[in-house]
C-alpha cells in the first residue's frame, strides 16, 4: 500500500488518535501545572520541611523512567489497591507526575528570576508573604516561565508515545494496529512522524513568538 492509500483508509482513525494524544497532553499539563506550582513554591519556601518534600518528589519522579511510571500506575496501583484504572486515567496520572517534577523546576526558576527587592518592597507595604507572592512575584515570574511551559508541552506531547505500552489508543498505538493489519511499517511510521512534526512545529513557532513578545515587553 502507498502512503496515500494508507491515509485514505485510516485518516479518521489517525485523526482520532491524534485527538486522544492532544487530550492526554493537555490534561496532563493542566495537572502538571498544579503540581509544579505547589512543589515549585515548596522549593522556594523558607520552610525546611516543605523544601525537603519538594526535593524528594522532584528527585524521585525525575529518577524514574516514564515507562516505569506508566506500568506502575496502570498495573501496580490496581494490584495494590484493587482500584482498576482506565488507560487514559493511568496515562494522565503518569504524565502529570512526570511533567509536574519538571514544571516545579520551571516555577522555581521563574520565581528566582524575579528580583528579591520585589518581595521586600511588597512586604514593606504590609502585604503578607502569600499575597506578595501571589500579587507581585508570580505575575512577573509567569512571563518568564511561559516559553518553558510551552516547551514542556512539546516534551509531554512526545512522551505520550511511550504510553502506548499500556494500550492507550494514542497515535503510536493506532499506528502499531495499522501496521499489524497492513504490514506497511515504513509508510505508516512516516505518516505518524509527519503528524507529530506538524503539531510540534506549530507549538515551536508559538513558543518563539511568545518568547519574542516577552523579550520585547522587557
Amino acid at each position: 500500500m502507498s502512503i496515500i492509500e494508507i491515509i485514505q483508509e485510516n485518516y479518521l482513525v489517525l485523526l482520532a488518535a491524534l485527538g486522544k494524544t492532544l487530550e492526554l497532553t493537555f490534561l496532563s499539563l493542566v495537572f502538571a501545572s498544579v503540581l509544579g506550582l505547589i512543589f515549585g513554591l515548596f522549593n522556594v519556601s523558607k520552610s525546611r520541611v516543605l523544601h525537603i518534600i519538594a526535593n524528594v518528589y522532584i528527585s524521585i519522579i525525575r529518577g524514574v523512567p516514564l515507562i516505569v511510571l506508566g506500568f506502575f500506575t496502570y498495573f501496580g496501583v490496581p494490584l495494590a489497591t484493587g482500584i482498576k484504572l482506565d488507560g487514559l486515567v493511568a496515562g494522565v496520572i503518569a504524565l502529570s507526575l512526570n511533567a509536574g517534577a519538571y514544571m516545579a523546576e520551571i516555577v522555581r526558576g521563574g520565581i528566582q528570576s524575579v528580583d528579591k527587592g520585589q518581595m521586600e518592597a511588597a512586604r514593606s507595604l504590609g502585604l503578607s508573604y502569600g499575597k506578595s507572592m501571589r500579587k507581585v512575584v508570580l505575575p512577573q515570574a509567569i512571563r518568564t516561565m511561559i516559553p518553558s511551559i510551552i516547551n514542556q508541552f512539546i516534551i509531554t506531547l512526545k512522551d505520550t508515545s511511550i504510553l502506548s505500552v499500556i494500550g492507550l489508543p494514542e497515535l503510536v498505538k493506532q499506528a502499531q494496529i495499522i501496521i499489524s493489519r497492513t504490514f506497511e511499517s515504513f509508510n505508516t511510521w512516516a505518516i505518524v512522524a509527519v503528524m507529530y512534526l506538524i503539531v510540534i512545529t506549530i507549538l515551536s513557532v508559538v513558543a518563539k513568538k511568545v518568547e519574542r513578545r516577552i523579550s520585547y515587553a522587557k
